[in-house]
């Protein structure tokens, strides 16, 4: 009831709270000084594995003329790590890997644990925005461990999602299980009824065709470009002629970088060889798909009226590589390939045909999509920082970041792999052919400078303190460790400011 003043009309006060509950239920915020500006609607598709560096936009074609030519393409945007599960959780929660903890996509490695659902989950993004009004839609992957019986199950829908379909564990396309709404749906092999990406887009529009609160939150996770790379029947014979570029450091040996990628094969057998290329194929079929679903929803959108007050933001969790540096396929490297991805972004006050060369990562993404809902990152825990006003032309470029910080922990088995007796304990991801793409001390955290010098500086947690060192401008392909030849000065310079970042947390992230 409102409270009545004693003349028996409402005060003030109680007029300003019933005001903005009315403004509320009609999607828009009060700002201060009484304006009032609309609350848009916010739309996420995240890819899984998706590169940029080896033309994995090429087959998007749609989506790079529905979002890309109808508003922003970023040149420069970066995962702060090159792997699913800490990486998505970066993006949940707008925090560097060393504030999340999330180490690996294991339990042990607190990928969707009890410990992250106790402490992380509850300062996510979705978690502001509902309680801001937002009516908010999940569909697709979620953390790789999502949905393991020791931590709650199907039954556990992580808090800030009204309508919630998570896939259980790690991308798949057929016979898989989802949580929606908390109970077990299992799927099998039948496409019209069971192919992952395409039931994602389905239900995706019945949410926007049913739905009657705005404004929304939603995110569209599909599996591609994750392995098993299973194409929709119709797009198993595209790209039939298709090989990886053999452009760059592909077949190279990195004879000068750390222990993990010296042990690469190089020149890489045929059967290696042969196995990217399929890969490479196949990950561009899958993605012939979201594609497809790209363009579904933005039609739906479109038809509805609710473009124009739509921010759509389309990226990729990390990078990927298929043969670089004679690694087959992976990701989980500090190289340009993998930890550079896809934006694009359009919406309201954003001018079409646009490319924003300003460093943006997926930590930016969290903070970005509360200022579209009126909140500042001030008042969360988040590292990043909206990238809103470089959207709407509101920031002097001299006012954003010109570097950041990458970190990885290195991931390894105890044992011996049976596949491969000649290779020690402490390593993991061996194949094709007995190469390794981890290893417990393949632990590293690099300074990535994009001005007044383009320079990337690693250190690794292991014996050597091995130290990578790339100039960019002239050597983009990342061949030469300059390491040992540079001025020692820039050496203590990079190894100070590494420092602070992997200390740093919240504002201190930002400055």
């Amino acid at each position: 009831m409102p409270v009545l003043s004693m003349g028996g009309s409402l005060s003030d006060g109680a007029l300003l709270c019933l005001l903005t509950a009315c403004l509320l239920a009609l999607g828009a915020v009060v700002e201060a000084g009484g304006g009032r500006r609309e609350r848009h609607n916010i739309l996420l598709i995240l890819t899984d594995d998706q590169d940029i560096v080896l033309g994995g936009m090429t087959p998007m074609k749609k989506t790079q003329v529905l979002i890309g030519h109808s508003g922003a393409s970023f040149a420069n945007a970066f995962a702060v790590t090159p792997l699913c599960c800490p990486s998505r959780s970066s993006i949940l929660t707008g925090c560097y890997p060393h504030n999340h903890l999330v180490r690996n996509n294991s339990l042990d490695g607190n990928c969707s644990s009890q410990a992250w659902q106790k402490f992380q989950e509850p300062f996510t993004f979705p978690v502001y925005l509902q309680k801001q009004g937002y009516q908010t839609f999940f569909a697709g992957k979620y953390l790789n461990q999502y949905g393991d019986s020791k931590v709650g199950g199907v039954q556990h829908i992580p808090v800030g999602w009204h309508n919630w379909l998570g896939l259980v564990g790690n991308s798949k396309y057929y016979n898989y299980t989802l949580s929606a709404n908390g109970h077990e749906e299992k799927h099998g092999e039948h496409y019209e009824e069971d192919y992952l990406t395409d039931l994602l887009t389905n239900r995706s529009l019945e949410f926007l065709q049913k739905t009657s609160r705005f404004p929304f939150l939603m995110v569209l996770a599909p599996p591609a470009s994750h392995s098993p790379w299973t194409a929709a029947p119709h797009y198993k014979s595209a790209y039939s002629t298709i090989k990886a570029p053999r452009t760059g450091s592909f077949n190279v040996h990195g004879k000068d970088k750390h222990w993990l990628v010296r042990q690469a094969k190089t020149p890489m057998s045929n059967t290696s060889i042969e196995f990217l290329d399929k890969a490479y194929r196949e990950r561009w079929q899958t993605l012939l798909s979201v594609d497809d679903m790209v363009a579904k929803v933005l039609g739906q959108l479109e038809s509805l009226g609710l473009m124009n007050s739509t921010y759509v933001f389309y990226t990729s969790d990390h990078g990927y590589h298929v043969g670089q540096f004679s690694l087959p396929i992976d990701k989980r490297q500090l190289y340009e390939f993998d930890i550079r991805v896809p934006l694009l972004v359009r919406g309201p006050g954003i001018k079409p045909n646009q490319t924003i060369l300003e460093p943006i990562l997926n930590i930016d993404l969290g903070p970005t999509f509360l200022d579209i809902a009126g909140i500042s990152v001030s008042q969360t825990h988040m590292d990043g920082q909206s990238f809103l006003p470089l959207l709407v032309n509101k920031m002097h470029n001299t006012s954003w970041r010109s570097d950041f910080l990458v970190e990885y922990t290195g991931e390894g088995t105890g044992g011996r792999d049976p596949k491969c007796p000649n290779l020690g304990p402490g390593v993991s991801q061996c194949f094709p052919d007995c190469v390794c793409e981890d290893a417990f001390n393949n632990t590293y955290a690099c300074v990535r400078t994009l001005s007044p010098i383009n320079l990337q500086y690693c250190e690794f947690a292991d014996t050597q303190a091995f130290v990578e060192v790339y100039n960019l401008t002239s050597d983009p392909h990342q061949l030469l460790n300059i390491a040992k030849t540079v001025d020692p000065s820039l050496l203590e310079q990079m190894n100070q400011r590494l420092m602070k970042f992997q200390a740093c947390s919240g504002a201190s992230c930002r400055s």
